[in-house]
């Protein structure tokens, strides 16, 4: 019996899983494994709430795989060694992963090499998993590693031939291999998070594509940016963690119109991010296009900021909904994101590092590259751009919906009179004033 091992790690699913089906293809009997890397699960800055839809995720992994003949295995340690221990155990004669992006996957994937060299056991990556195309598969013409402007990309990117979507295996067969059980967000993680976080896996994640294509991405194009009506998808968490495949999403997308599109392009975004990460891993915490910005120390207005007490109330309620469901829509990230490093003049990296603790959906690649496109040192064509809070909010919540949802100081402030309390008769005393004048006030 030949033994291969799956090595699941931001591709949590079954379905139109390249690095599981390469793993089925090479040996008898597979190990699907996953490893609670200690360096992650024990770090103080671990994000509760990616914490506790792991866990979820896993519980869905492995109701998946015992819906095949299968089981998740679990180990939890330094991922290289434990690794090395199930090979030699089950005598395996490959370790099949998931190409990733990040300088933590890259040392992870050295390591692995590192701790398998020497046997008779080989590691193979696979692309295509947590993104619709590899870095090194859409190029511009002048010969450079990746694309700096999003635009040339995406008209690349959508031109580009897909690989063709992978069913599930039909069976599996698990070899005789000790593990832990399945961990408790508990166990992991003692800061209970959001409130109203919500949280899944392959299971939930393809429930929550095919009603979202069954009817609400029609209206995507038009309403994608209206806060109120929370008109998004919410599939990014399941992206995150692979619960669900971009290919498969961009497969089941009718990109012949404009709301299909329109979604696309937001998976093209993730596509984009990934492979300026992979050419430019430093950009994790390092400006992209160093301009020589002064950035100002003001510990109180960050504060005001991160529990949304700005006396800004689009953004004062996208901040608080990011504690309350460690996510918040893609507009109000932007909002939030322009006060703070345009308007405030903060560095960009404290306000990543609060997204990246609560965000669910939070990974390096689109986190803070997003961040440093909203800060001027990315890739944004126009670096000196400022959302002003007040307009954005007349745009995309002109009835103040949004806003009277999350705070609820202003419940009583009817109509477009809740992004100005300031001027109306009906004061809220509890809430505060703005930290720093905006354009019209």
């Amino acid at each position: 019996m030949s033994v291969t091992i799956a090595l699941f790690t931001r591709d949590l699913r079954v379905r139109d899983n390249p690095m599981l089906a390469a793993a089925c293809r090479a040996g008898s009997a597979v190990v699907p494994l996953f490893v609670l890397d200690e360096r992650i699960v024990s770090a103080k800055s671990v994000s509760p709430n990616r914490i506790r839809f792991l866990t979820a995720a896993l519980a869905e992994l492995d109701a998946e795989l015992r819906a095949v003949g299968g089981h998740l295995v679990i180990r939890r340690g330094e991922l290289a060694r434990e690794v090395a221990r199930i090979a030699a155990e089950t005598k395996a004669e490959s370790v099949h992963i998931a190409a990733d992006m990040s300088w933590f996957s890259n040392r992870r994937e050295a390591e692995l090499r590192e701790s398998l060299a020497g046997g008779d056991c080989v590691l193979q990556v696979h692309s295509g998993s947590i993104t619709v195309t590899d870095p090194s598969e859409v190029l511009p013409s002048s010969g450079r590693d990746h694309f700096a402007v999003f635009t040339p990309y995406f008209r690349r990117w959508i031109e580009t031939p897909m690989r063709p979507l992978i069913r599930r295996p039909q069976e599996l067969t698990v070899p005789k291999v000790k593990g832990d059980p399945l961990p408790e967000a508990g166990d992991l993680c003692a800061v209970p998070g959001s409130p109203s976080l919500a949280v899944g896996g392959e299971t939930t994640g393809r429930k929550m594509l095919r009603d979202w294509l069954a009817g609400p991405i029609e209206d995507y194009a038009e309403r994608n940016d209206d806060l109120a009506a929370d008109a998004t998808s919410r599939l990014s968490p399941y992206l995150h963690f692979g619960c669900v495949s971009p290919t498969e999403i961009v497969h089941r997308t009718d990109l012949s119109t404009a709301s299909g599109e329109a979604f696309a392009r937001q998976i093209c975004w993730r596509d984009f991010n990934h492979q300026l990460l992979a050419a430019t891993p430093r950009v994790g915490w390092t400006d992209y296009r160093p301009r020589g910005i002064s950035w100002r120390d003001d510990p109180q207005s960050v504060e005001a900021w991160r529990t949304g007490r700005t006396g800004y109330p689009v953004v004062d309620a996208g901040m608080r909904q990011l504690l309350a469901e460690g996510w918040m829509p893609g507009r109000a990230r932007l909002i939030a994101a322009s006060l703070l490093t345009k308007s405030l003049r903060v560095d960009w990296r404290i306000g990543a590092a609060h997204f990246q603790h609560w965000l669910v959906d939070g990974d390096v690649a689109n986190n803070q590259l997003n961040w440093q496109w909203v800060a001027g040192t990315g890739t944004d064509t126009r670096p000196n751009r400022v959302l002003n809070p007040i307009r954005q909010a007349e745009r995309y919540d002109p009835e103040g919906e949004y806003v009277r949802r999350w705070i609820p100081e202003l419940a009583d402030l009817p109509g477009v009179s809740a992004h100005k309390p300031w001027r109306s008769p009906l004061l809220a005393p509890e809430y505060p004033a703005p930290i720093i004048e905006c354009n019209g006030m």
